[in-house]
């Protein structure tokens, strides 16, 4: 992936905000939070204005005007240049069609779960199972609450982390009763290499045979 002059992702959800009409980033925040984006995009506010700042610096926002509410303070309302919708625009096609080659920490973590024992492996992939199951709750009720006043186009990435979080969890069930039932090929040589160190000289001892 190309290097970005603003590569935060809270910037690319501000950019979607803006694209559709000029706001201050108070707003910016309460749509994205109306939206649930903030479940993915932890939205602190001196990360906001800073991404705001980068973004008008770099030609993607420009300030049109100042407004005063009552005693608040003044805020600046910004809008999407040219600029900033054609790097908007690029920045999805990336995102959306482009693979991304950077493991997941779940990947890496079971690249090297043999370090654990099978053992203290269960406990983990409970304790991950656990989190998993309490996520797809989680998001099903924000698509529960949040199809009544949205269209799906603004929901399809809550889809498609539920789905994902789905799939995860079934394969961690399935490889967690294959630990439980030591159903796992090379279970026992795995165990023992964990308990004496010593890593077999033949691999043909993890394989079933």
């Amino acid at each position: 992936m190309k290097r970005r002059k603003v590569g935060n992702l809270l910037g690319l959800a501000v950019l979607s905000v803006v694209q559709e009409r000029p706001a201050h980033p108070y707003e910016m925040a309460s749509v994205l939070k109306q939206r649930g984006k903030d479940a993915d995009l932890p939205i602190k506010w001196g990360s906001l204005y800073t991404v705001v700042a980068n973004l008008e610096k770099h030609g993607f926002l420009e300030a049109v005007e100042s407004v005063k509410d009552g005693g608040r303070p003044e805020r600046t309302v910004y809008r999407i240049t040219e600029a900033g919708r054609a790097e908007f625009e690029d920045w999805v096609r990336e995102l959306v069609g482009t693979l991304d080659r950077e493991p997941p920490r779940f990947k890496s973590g079971l690249s090297m779960i043999g370090v654990l024992g099978p053992d203290q492996a269960i406990v983990q992939l409970r304790s991950r199972l656990a989190a998993l199951s309490e996520r797809v709750e989680a998001l099903r009720a924000s698509l529960d609450q949040l199809r009544p006043v949205l269209p799906r186009l603004f929901l399809v990435e809550v889809e498609y982390d539920l789905a994902m979080t789905e799939a995860e969890a079934r394969w961690a069930r399935a490889f967690l009763e294959e630990l439980t039932s030591g159903a796992l090929p090379g279970i026992e040589a795995w165990r023992r290499y964990h308990e004496t160190g010593e890593f077999p000289d033949d691999l043909g001892e993890f394989v079933e045979r």
